[in-house]
């Protein structure tokens, strides 16, 4: 693995560092680290320098004290607004900077290098509130055969869900399951509190996902026998990004999909889970098609629009999606300008992408 570690001391002034060879084969196990901070802060970074003084604040100033702060440069383009926005905390925590290898890769980095028994994740566009640490500690104490803590996030950002909470947008309506999460029962939010060890034993983030690895990684620990609880607290601050690949349908259909694929490969499933997921995998292979065909209906490509759409109701046997299919035929630009009306009138912003 190539990359560099900065320690708390050494990153004095903005600067452009050439990721070194560091040995890692001391740190790669689940050794619990007794001489340093109970919980370790994983903070991947990518293009996100007006956003991560916000993030690193959060921690510091969280009302727990036991804890270390790791940012994982991940080859970030804006590398020297990154590293000025990250001078005034350059003795309060650790950083790394490695090559762009993602999301996955970036919190492993991180991970390997922990010395906390609890990793908690943060994205470097979101925020915590001052009690989160102390909170989800408190429930993992409660809850000492549980793995991972996952909490509520107030949503934020240029984004019609914002004011709105992340349960009220997905919620969470049954006990996290290998099963509840594949149908969409329960939702976990991505900055979670996870034991360490359970983070080993499951195989950390897969490298080779570049988007939903939150949700491999929960399927694989559920799956494992690992167990998840919710903390209903509201403790985060989640900025979501209309430019984000996250806000693309069809950007995350394909990723789900991969995900489901992966699981249907990979894991030793009993017969109703498999049944369960092969379901799932069914509806995501319509959701994609529709939102392939949304996507030609916005670009005026009516027969692929049509051929997308019939295919998504083969699944979804809508009557909705069949006058849709009918209106496509006949006046597809109406169709447009009415979708884009409704956009104004109702959302107050364009879904047209």
């Amino acid at each position: 693995m190539v990359f560099r570690v900065v320690g708390r001391s050494t990153l004095a002034r903005p600067w452009h560092p050439r990721p070194g060879n560091v040995q890692m084969s001391s740190l790669t196990d689940a050794t619990p680290r007794n001489d340093g901070p109970l919980v370790s802060v994983i903070v991947p970074a990518f293009n996100t320098a007006r956003y991560i003084g916000d993030a690193v604040r959060s921690i510091l100033a969280q009302t727990y004290p036991n804890h270390e702060t790791i940012v994982i440069n991940d080859g970030s383009p804006d590398s020297r607004a990154l590293e000025e926005a990250l001078e005034p905390y350059r003795d309060r925590i650790i950083y790394i900077v490695q090559a762009n290898r993602g999301l996955a890769a970036a919190r492993n980095a991180g991970i390997r290098i922990a010395r906390g028994d609890y990793i908690a994740l943060l994205d470097s566009d979101d925020s915590w509130e001052p009690e989160y640490l102390a909170s989800q500690l408190a429930v993992l104490a409660a809850n000492p055969a549980a793995a991972a803590v996952y909490p509520d996030a107030l949503i934020v950002g240029d984004h019609p869900h914002a004011g709105r909470t992340y349960m009220e947008v997905c919620p969470t309506r049954s006990e996290p399951t290998f099963r509840s999460l594949i149908t969409g029962e329960c939702n976990v939010f991505v900055s979670a509190l996870v034991r360490r060890d359970a983070l080993f034993r499951t195989g950390l983030f897969d490298p080779d996902l570049r988007s939903v690895e939150d949700f491999d990684l929960w399927l694989r620990l559920l799956a494992g026998g690992e167990r998840m609880v919710c903390n209903p607290r509201v403790l985060v601050r989640f900025l979501k990004r209309r430019d984000s690949l996250s806000a693309d349908p069809v950007w995350m259909a394909e990723h789900v999909l991969t995900v489901l694929d992966k699981a249907a490969r990979t894991l030793d499933l009993p017969p109703n889970d498999c049944a369960v997921l092969e379901r799932r995998r069914a509806y995501f292979r319509a959701r994609l098609e529709l939102a392939q065909g949304k996507r030609a209906f916005f670009n005026l490509d009516v027969q692929t629009a049509l051929e997308s759409i019939r295919r998504a109701n083969l699944f979804f046997k809508s009557t909705k999606l069949t006058l849709v299919c009918a209106l496509l035929r006949t006046c597809p630009r109406v169709m447009l300008r009415a979708y884009r009306l409704r956009d104004r009138l109702l959302l107050g912003a364009d879904t047209s992408f």
